[in-house]
Formats: structure tokens, C-alpha cells, sequence
């Protein structure tokens, strides 16, 4: 356990804009305490909230690059095949080894916690249990970041399919199984999912929710994948009359606990009725635009002041900062216009906290924010960073969203414990080793 610290900076980011020359007073449970004013020595130069990345598929790190060749008929659906191909072969070792790496990467980016979307539940023999489960939880106990498993409910291959024969170790055909899981997975704290209302009906997302905040409690997140493809869109409507959002809006009682990922397809109307029930919507720019989803209109969205996170998703790339990027710039490309997530003071420093917040809403943790009361996960800035060069301080995040990367970064803290400088992390060289020989294990396997 932690001793009380300072962490003193010459600029913080904070909820109420920016201060100069304070200290962030840790507890022992890494907590922020207070923010006083300090002279010195300085832990850092600008320290900024950081980033909960509120969507992960950590095992589909290892399908970056794959599948990428032209094929005719390219799509998220051909994509899939190629992550069913591979999740087929994974056992709960080599779910450590792909989550251990990836979670080391994933806080050298920026990302401070993470939602883990956990849905490849059995052994590849079938057998369940919690051992693929706890491979995650392990790996992110040892890289070091902050972790809220959302365990998945899988159950059918589409609106009007069962499920099939590659999809056989993400289902539970019954939902006491899947109560048994959370129920084994519960002293973790873990979080709620339904894959989506292909692979969910929303009768059963309204009868299992109430029975599972009992197993697991009342205050959990509830994550859902929505209108993510426009076919998925098309079938839902074929099949029952209307969209995802508004079938799910009517089926159960969305609120500031929900977080509904992608939502690219989503209507105005519905981003309308959605803000109206507090909930959160994450976007993950860089596997959309891998996976060619599209781009949301997120204008309703961002005026009707709606919670905004980012997820890393599939993880082909992870960076903070790039994600950022490629939000506000699919915004531009799509409207046309400029500072579409910015307001009067700039870009970055709003767009940063917004983006925070929202994770942290995600992940309903005390996150997001250089507060009192919040945990000290931050990133830290120092002015020679390649980025930030001839910029002055005001200036400096609008510089690092729209030029800077994950190589910007000089030090990442986690409950007020530095766990990773000048991009390295511990044990970075043998995990990465580690990681590599076993991909290629499984490149030679197939």
C-alpha cells in the first residue's frame, strides 16, 4: 500500500480549467486527497486526467494486421470471420499473453483503466468456469492499469439466427449459466454486457438485468453494442419493425449507468432520446474506420452536452491521443467544417475533459478528473515534448490532439504510482518477447 505523496505540477488540468504551480495530495489508496499549492520540486511540467478507454476487446490485439488483403466484398462481416478463426484457438494462457502485452501498451498510450468487453467465456473444449476471465484480470492486475471486466451475455447468431458452431465458446444459451459466471467474478466488481440485440433479445436484456444487478449489485455499468453496421440496422427492422436504439430505449429503463458503444448509425431523433436519459455513448474512431463502420453524426449528440468516451475496441492501434484525433477529424469530414468538439478556449483541453468524464461515467468509477475525491491517474506533459514545441501553455493540448501521439507522453500514473516513463513499462522487453513468440505459435497453428 501506498504512503501519502505530492505530486506537484507547474500546470494541471482540472475540472474548473487550468492551475498553475500545484500539488496533487495522494492517499494510500490513491486517491486524491487535496490540491494545494506547491514551489517545487516538480513531479512534472503539465499533468492532464487519464483516459479510461471505456470499450476493449483485449484478445483481438493479436488480429492487427491480419485480414487485411482484398477479397471482394470486404466488410466488418468478413473481418469477423477472421476474429472467430482466432478466438477459436485461444486457451486462457495465451489469453494472459495477448492481455499482458496489450495492457502494457495500452497504458503507455494514455488509456489509465479500461472496459473490458469479455465475451470469449469457455475453454476451447467447451468447458466453462472463469479461467478465461480471470486471464484478463490477471493480465491487467500485472501490467499494472485499472480494470472493470464486463463479462458479456452471448446467446444467438443474429435477429432470427441461432447460434453458430464459430460462436460456441462466447455463448450461454441459458441465462442462469451466465448469473453463475458474474456470480464467480463478482469479488472482482465487475460490470454488465449484452453483446447486442443481434446475439440478445431485449426481452431476455429486461429480465436478466434486474436479476443480475442482484448477483453483482445495483451500481455496475451496463455496456451494449448498438447500430454499429448499417446491415445490423437493415436486419433489425426486417426482423422486428424498428431500429436497436429505439428497441432497447423500449425495452428496458437506459440510464447514466448505460454506456452503448458505436451507436454509428444511429438517428438524430434517437441520439435525442438517448441524451435525455443520461447515458453514454463511446465511440472508438480507430477500429471504425479499420472495420469501415462509418462515421456517427454526433452533432445532436455533442449540443445536447450527451457523455462522450473513447474505446480502443480492437486495438490494432493504441493510442490515446490518436483516438481523440480521429474523433474530432471524422466529425470534420463528415460535417465539412472545423472545431467540432472544441469550444471557445480551443480543442484540446475541452475535448480532453469531456472525453475523460465520459469514461470515467463508463466505467462508473471515480475517474476522469484532477479532483478531490477522484484517483490519481494522470498522464504527464513536459514541455519539450515534440509536439508541444513552440507552443505556450494554453496551447499545449490543442497541440498534442491535433499534432501529438503517445510518444508525447513523459510519464503515466496510476492511483499516484508511476507505471510507465518515456514510454517504457515494466517488464516491457520479456512480455514483449513473450508475446511475440506466442503469436507466432498461433500464425504457424492455423
Amino acid at each position: 500500500m501506498l504512503e501519502e505523496k505530492r505530486l506537484t505540477f507547474r500546470y494541471l488540468l482540472t475540472p474548473q480549467g487550468w492551475l498553475r504551480d500545484q500539488a496533487l495530495v495522494v492517499d494510500a489508496e490513491g486517491m486524491i486527497r487535496d490540491i494545494e499549492p506547491a514551489s517545487g520540486p516538480w513531479t512534472g511540467t503539465l499533468a492532464l486526467p487519464g483516459i479510461p478507454n471505456a470499450h476493449s476487446h483485449v484478445f483481438q490485439r493479436a488480429l492487427a494486421g491480419r485480414g487485411e488483403a482484398h477479397r471482394g466484398g470486404d466488410s466488418f462481416w468478413s473481418w469477423r470471420r477472421e476474429m472467430y478463426r482466432l478466438a477459436a484457438r485461444l486457451d486462457a494462457e495465451d489469453l494472459y499473453v495477448i492481455a499482458r502485452y496489450a495492457y502494457g501498451e495500452m497504458l503507455a498510450a494514455g488509456f489509465t483503466s479500461v472496459a473490458e468487453f469479455h465475451y470469449l467465456h469457455h475453454a476451447p473444449d467447451g468447458a466453462r468456469g472463469p479461467e478465461m476471465a480471470e486471464a484478463v484480470i490477471a493480465a491487467a492486475r500485472d501490467a499494472g492499469i485499472r480494470l472493470r471486466l464486463i463479462p458479456v451475455l452471448y446467446q444467438r447468431g443474429g435477429f432470427d439466427r441461432v447460434a453458430q458452431p464459430e460462436q460456441a465458446r462466447f455463448i450461454h444459451s441459458r441465462v442462469k449459466e451466465f448469473l453463475d459466471l458474474l456470480a464467480a467474478l463478482a469479488p472482482y466488481r465487475p460490470g454488465l454486457g449484452f453483446h447486442s440485440l443481434r446475439a440478445v433479445a431485449p426481452q431476455t436484456i429486461a429480465q436478466a438485468l434486474p436479476v443480475a444487478r442482484r448477483v453483482i449489485g445495483d451500481s455496475v455499468p451496463v455496456h451494449i453494442h448498438i447500430a454499429e453496421q448499417r446491415l445490423e440496422v437493415e436486419q433489425c427492422r426486417k426482423a422486428s419493425g424498428n431500429t436497436p436504439v429505439e428497441i432497447l430505449l423500449d425495452a428496458v429503463a437506459v440510464d447514466e449507468r448505460w454506456a452503448l458503444v458505436h451507436a454509428t448509425h444511429a438517428t438524430a431523433a434517437e441520439f435525442e432520446r438517448l441524451a435525455g436519459r443520461g447515458a453514454c455513448v463511446v465511440i472508438c474512431p480507430i477500429t471504425e474506420a479499420c472495420l469501415g463502420d462509418g462515421v456517427p453524426g454526433l452533432k445532436p449528440w455533442i449540443e445536447a452536452g450527451g457523455a462522450l468516451a473513447l474505446g480502443s475496441d480492437a486495438n490494432t492501434r493504441l493510442d490515446a491521443v490518436e483516438e481523440m484525433r480521429w474523433l474530432e477529424y471524422g466529425q470534420r469530414l463528415a460535417r465539412e467544417t472545423r472545431a467540432c468538439l472544441a469550444d471557445g478556449t480551443g480543442l484540446g483541453a475541452a475535448l480532453w475533459r469531456r472525453i475523460a468524464a465520459g469514461g470515467a461515467q463508463a466505467l462508473q468509477l471515480p475517474l476522469g478528473a484532477l479532483a478531490p475525491g477522484r484517483a490519481a491517474d494522470l498522464l504527464v506533459l513536459e514541455a519539450d515534448a515534440t509536439a508541444l514545441r513552440g507552443h505556450a501553455p494554453p496551447g499545449w493540448v490543442d497541440a498534442l490532439v491535433i499534432g501529438g501521439s503517445r510518444a508525447d507522453v513523459a510519464a503515466v500514473y496510476v492511483g499516484g504510482r508511476r507505471v510507465v516513463e518515456g514510454g517504457a513499462w515494466p517488464g516491457q522487453g520479456e512480455v514483449t518477447h513473450r508475446y511475440h513468440d506466442r503469436m507466432i505459435q498461433l500464425l504457424e497453428s492455423r
